[in-house]
């Protein structure tokens, strides 16, 4: 079941915080550790036992008083350390419910454990009622329990022999680890231990390495600690990390309260410190970015210490206040129109490979609109990977051109990036909305009704127009085992004096690299490299903002370079025995870099009333009026303004006198092809 797991995984954006506990896959399980006794209560005060819990799955266990009874074997239990906001763990507790379904009659019982100071009984209850969880899901005040068995992470998980003894000690199967996601597993570690415990088989991987969440244990706390949450920590959170970090956004966890924060403090100076938070690629070589996520040296040393010194609060009293944001948006403010994109919720099924989606909107207007903001808004995080839209004429039909017609997306890891003052995105008038969307199924049926949300701007104060193209490159042909297989592509040619704004690269799992670079006109110049990433991560899909835009005189091109890692060294890599070439689903590949850049409103429109006089001059008038009127016909049905049109552009009624002009037949309409028509 392709892009299951790796979509709920990208819609966090890498905010799993995944890493890998200190055991090796050779170590032995410690000697002396077992599972006598068990008395911890669920979220609703109910007191488990040992012997309640694995009472009646064995035929032949005795039990008394809650512990196990030497008098007979008991049942074999999995202990499972989870926690209700890591999305690993969350990912996990429905493997684990298949693995009680599937070995209860066979005298296995799985119990989860939750504990995390952060995790408080509401929460608690929230998760098992979301995931509709039926094994039991215990309580663990102060991590006592956790501190007992060794746990560090969640999931992790203990398997106990119906001796008492432990049998496997470590993750659930290895579909994850650190900067990748696989489609599915390749070794299923516990329920491979499972199995040969129950065929009374020495196991034969008793540890294996952790992977998720640290616990977030209560720690002693440092007396007169110089660093506190009120006085340093919270300053840098919010403005660091608290516009993903707030109810529904993308983070896995709010920061709005501080004992949820210093529930996490080890976790994040753990992913701090390996550059994995806050979550930026770009290279410092090339380029400055009004966006950069880069955390200053000085700022991770305060967050080390505070987590080190037991993650003091200080006087709460005087805390910063949380950064205001716009509610449920990323917006700059309430937007004026939100349109549902789809006319009722979508299902989408427990399992299996979804098509991708297309739902269509007339936005029914009869002028120009222009928009200064707009989000596309997921209804469900779990399902939705990603959302495209695009406009086009009303009743246009056909397909989508990926690479013309763009308005705004939603992938992974993508935040509302605003345009400068005076800039705006047109929608033409008479316009209507395509949609599409990846939906990736989650193991559990699912319904989905996302939005668009869409901030008007005065036309009167707009001064130029924002435009996305792309360096794109469809022909694509990576070899099997290649870990270096480079594509380029290059841009149309800008065809008015332009600002470049930003560049949002894609690629999929098996892309490994991106770099951009500016081609001038021909003898004006040097290329030169605008952005530069040596490790992309299809997890966060970045629009890299320039801090200052860049000018592009008539003639200028974006080139493109990727490098694609097809090998088995790619952990991400689907098949490193396939072929690959472009598709739409994560398992295949694209290459598309797009870019933003703007253009003056008035040099335009002059630029195209112009057209008719020139051509009168020349003492062609009737021949010549009809090209004028004929390129600005082109001009108007151009919106992206690439100089090119396909037929998303181009009304149903107007296709046979495409087809005419695209004399080499490559579904495109140049200006010059839409000149030689007359």
């Amino acid at each position: 079941m392709r892009d299951r797991l790796r979509g709920f995984l990208c819609i966090v954006g890498c905010l799993v915080f995944v890493a890998l506990r200190g055991a090796t896959a050779d170590a032995a399980p410690p000697q002396d550790l077992s599972l006598d006794r068990l008395d911890l209560k669920d979220h609703r005060g109910r007191l488990w036992s040992l012997g309640e819990l694995t009472q009646g799955l064995d035929p032949g266990s005795e039990v008394t008083s809650g512990d196990r009874s030497e008098s007979g074997p008991g049942s074999m239990v999995v202990v499972a350390f989870l926690g209700t906001e890591c999305p690993l763990a969350k990912l996990y507790a429905a493997t684990l419910a298949e693995l009680d379904r599937d070995f209860r009659d066979r005298g296995v019982r799985v119990v989860g454990v939750m504990s995390n100071r952060q995790d408080s009984l509401q929460k608690i209850g929230a998760f098992v009622d979301r995931g509709k969880i039926e094994y039991p899901i215990l309580v663990d005040p102060g991590n006592r329990f956790a501190d007992r068995l060794g746990a560090e992470r969640t999931p992790e998980v203990f398997l106990f022999g119906s001796d008492g003894t432990l049998r496997y000690w470590g993750r659930i199967d290895d579909r994850y680890g650190i900067g990748y996601a696989r489609d599915a597993a390749t070794r299923e570690d516990l329920r491979i231990a499972i199995e040969e415990s129950l065929d009374a088989e020495a196991v034969s991987v008793p540890v294996t390495r952790s992977v998720g969440c640290i616990i977030g244990r209560r720690r002693p706390v440092e007396d007169r600690a110089e660093i506190t949450y009120a006085g340093q920590v919270a300053e840098i959170l919010h403005r660091r990390c608290t516009e993903c970090h707030r109810d529904g956004e993308i983070a896995p966890f709010s920061m709005a309260d501080p004992e949820e924060v210093a529930g996490w403090a080890d976790m994040m100076a753990e992913v701090v410190r390996e550059g994995r938070m806050p979550p930026w690629h770009a290279s410092p070589e090339h380029g400055e970015f009004s966006n950069d996520r880069t955390m200053p040296e000085a700022e991770k040393e305060v967050l080390y210490a505070w987590a080190e010194a037991g993650a003091p609060a200080g006087d709460l009293a005087k805390t910063p206040p949380m950064p205001t944001f716009t509610t449920h948006w990323q917006l700059p403010r309430e937007p004026d129109r939100v349109i549902p994109i789809s006319e009722k919720p979508f299902v989408v099924p427990a399992k299996g490979a979804v098509k991708y989606q297309y739902f269509k909107v007339d936005l029914d207007n009869a002028e120009d609109l222009w928009l200064e903001a707009a989000e596309l808004q997921p209804g469900n995080r779990q399902v939705v990977h990603h959302i495209l839209a695009f406009a086009r004429p009303r009743g246009s039909g056909g397909g989508l051109d990926a690479a013309r017609g763009f308005l705004v997306g939603y992938v992974p890891g993508a935040r509302h990036e605003a345009w400068p003052a005076g800039m705006a995105k047109r929608i033409p008038q008479g316009s209507e909305l395509i949609f599409q969307i990846h939906y990736t199924p989650i193991g559990t049926p699912q319904e989905d009704q996302s939005r668009l949300g869409l901030v008007f701007a005065d036309p009167d104060e707009i001064t130029h127009e924002v435009i996305t193209s792309s360096a794109l490159q469809t022909r694509l042909n990576i070899p099997p085992g290649d870990r270096n297989h480079v594509v380029y592509a290059t841009s149309p040619t800008i065809r008015e004096s332009a600002l470049l704004l930003g560049m949002s690269p894609h690629m999929h799992v098996r892309g490994k690299s991106y770099r951009y670079e500016l081609d001038p006109p021909e003898g004006s110049g040097k290329r030169r490299v605008l952005l530069d990433i040596p490790q992309y991560d299809f997890n966060w899909q970045t629009t890299y903002v320039l801090a200052e835009p860049i000018a592009m005189a008539p003639g200028t091109s974006i080139l493109g370079r990727a490098v694609f890692d097809n090998s088995a060294s790619n952990l991400n890599n689907p098949d490193p025995l396939a072929t690959v070439r472009w598709g739409d689903q994560t398992w295949e590949e694209m290459m598309i870099g797009y870019f933003h850049y703007a253009i003056p409103i008035d040099r335009r429109r002059a630029a195209v009333g112009q057209q008719a006089p020139q051509r009168q001059s020349r003492g062609q008038s009737a021949d010549d009026a009809a090209l004028a009127a004929r390129l600005t016909k082109f001009r108007a049905l151009d919106t992206n303004r690439d100089g090119k049109l396909t037929k998303v552009e181009v009304p149903k009624d107007l296709w046979p006198l495409f087809d005419n002009l695209d004399r080499n037949g490559d579904g495109v309409v140049t200006e010059d092809e839409a000149a030689f028509g007359r």
